[in-house]
């Protein structure tokens, strides 16, 4: 099968396309056609060896991706499942040496496959399993009630639109972040209040809140350039984990979404307000896997809004 993979580490360009023989699913695993995968900014960490010390107890090349959508192909024997081959299905996977979802063929657990949304392509299913479950996390990690107000940094991003548009789905007030030309944006999403990006956001949110939001979910990582946006024992969730140093009682959670791994009911749970409107996948390039590189160079040149999809 082909895939998109790295034998050396390095830039965009060290992506390339390889052969690899097709997995075959054990019991408890499902076996997926895929036909999108979603360029996320972690896959860029897989290629350019920031993970080299986890990555080196698998052979390689190292096949990046979170994100799959396609055809369940085949299913292990005596695995418990409500799917069935030739079921159009999203799933999440955790990139480990040759597996991971920048291929034609991956092998999951079960439990990290749920239906695709009725209605959308293969590449709008793509982009909804990583970011919708680390947004459904940081929501569960702050537990917050109706009525209660929320920060998002990173709000047009692919994570935060979908934190604004959980929040709103559970009764937040949201007061988000975005630059000029992502404000329309934001407000389709559903933010009741938009404020310029950067490191005025928290000043700006003591303005309309004094005594500071409930909590903050922080998607554009600023962590201590925005915490004080957070009221004496708040919540704080980052993405890419943070320990601190905390300040007035506020909790501080990371939100790594390998703890939703496992997680099909809440995945599941995203399918069906995709399928209500109430979640938007947000699609903004089809790429071949011959021009992964070219959507790995414009991901770190910035400014891109949704997700990326690499199109086997």
């Amino acid at each position: 099968m082909r895939a998109v993979g790295v034998v050396h580490y390095g830039g965009p360009q060290a992506l390339q396309v390889v052969e690899l023989a097709e997995p075959v699913p054990a019991t408890g695993e499902i076996g997926i056609r895929v036909h999108a995968a979603a360029v996320n900014p972690t896959d860029t960490y897989v290629r350019n060896g920031d993970r080299a010390a986890t990555q080196q107890a698998f052979p390689g090349p190292y096949v990046p991706g979170m994100d799959a959508a396609g055809i369940v192909a085949a299913i292990g024997p005596n695995t418990d499942t409500n799917l069935a081959v030739g079921d159009r299905v999203m799933a999440i996977v955790l990139p480990q040496g040759t597996h991971g979802a920048y291929a034609e063929f991956v092998v999951v657990p079960a439990a990290s496959v749920a239906l695709a949304p009725m209605g959308t392509s293969h590449a709008e299913a793509a982009s909804l399993p990583m970011n919708g479950l680390t947004a459904r996390l940081s929501l569960d990690q702050l537990a917050l009630a109706p009525g209660s107000t929320l920060a998002v940094t990173g709000a047009a991003g692919a994570y935060g639109g979908y934190v604004v548009e959980l929040a709103k789905v559970e009764g937040l007030v949201v007061v988000a972040d975005a630059a000029e030309s992502d404000i329309e944006l934001v407000r389709s999403l559903g933010a009741d209040h938009v404020l310029s990006r950067g490191d005025g956001f928290a000043a700006q949110v003591r303005q309309l809140f004094p005594g500071g939001v409930d909590a903050l979910a922080d998607g554009a990582v600023q962590r201590s350039a925005v915490i004080a946006a957070v009221r004496d024992g708040g919540a704080f969730a980052s993405v890419r984990g943070w320990d601190g140093p905390s300040e007035r009682g506020i909790m501080l959670h990371g939100t790594w979404v390998r703890e939703y791994l496992l997680e099909q009911a809440r995945l599941d749970g995203l399918r069906h307000l995709v399928q209500a409107g109430r979640l938007t996948p947000r699609v903004s390039g089809i790429f071949s896997p011959e021009q992964a590189s070219e959507a790995h160079r414009l991901l770190e040149a910035g400014g891109i809004r949704g997700r990326m999809i690499i199109q086997f």
